[in-house]
């Protein structure tokens, strides 16, 4: 195995898994093996849990370390599904029990514990898929495909990616999937899939974009 290439890495406490909010609106929001997490005061109603039963890592995983260099992601671009938005930092909670649940926005958010732009680990950026309200993260469940392009800007300037695989998986087997493999220069995006918001995650896989020789 080269020095590049990815080798397993499953988190003990950062397996997605999905709460959903009853609401008109219906939020998905991200948790891993938790229950539901509540929202800040006044932010609205509490979430319900969605039903899932999973198992804890296994004891000889690691947690995450923050990945060598890179520079935090501050901005999306992905025209394929309508994205420009800002990308938030987003630190979840450790333990055993530590939930990952972004704020109640249409927000982006960065996981910091992972990898960043030009980093030596993956990048990984979440957000909420919504019943009832659009939001760039539900265009990827139906319009993202392989091929396509797009830009995370940095306080370093710009990193171009390209979609190589879009692909959906159940929330409760999350935990063992190749996304937590360390790949450097890549970007994994994942929120809720919305033609099953409670059992399953769209996730899109992306690698860095070869700079043209010349």
């Amino acid at each position: 195995m080269t020095e590049t290439a990815p080798g397993p890495r499953r988190p003990n406490t950062k397996l997605l898994s999905g709460a959903a909010l009853v609401t008109a609106g219906l939020a998905i929001l991200f948790s891993l093996l938790a229950g539901p997490a509540s929202p800040q005061s006044g932010s609205g109603p509490s979430p319900v849990a969605a039903p899932f039963s999973p198992t804890d890592a296994p004891t000889t995983a690691k947690p995450a370390a923050p990945a060598q260099q890179g520079s935090p992601p501050l901005h999306i671009t992905y025209p394929g599904v309508g994205m420009d938005q800002d990308v938030l930092p987003l630190t979840p909670a450790q333990g055993t029990q530590a939930s990952i649940v972004p704020p109640m926005t249409v927000d982006a958010y960065w996981l910091t514990p992972y990898g960043s732009p030009g980093s030596t680990d993956t990048t990984y950026i979440v957000g909420h898929s919504w019943e009832g309200r659009d939001s760039a993260f539900n265009h990827l469940s139906t319009v993202a495909h392989p091929g396509d392009h797009l830009t995370l800007t940095t306080a370093a300037g710009q990193e171009n990616y390209t979609v190589k695989t879009v692909s959906t998986e159940n929330k409760n087997t999350l935990k063992d999937s190749p996304i937590w493999d360390k790949v450097p220069n890549r970007l994994v995006l994942v929120s809720c899939y919305a033609a099953d918001l409670w059992g399953t995650n769209i996730i899109i896989t992306a690698d860095q974009t070869p700079t043209p020789t010349r």
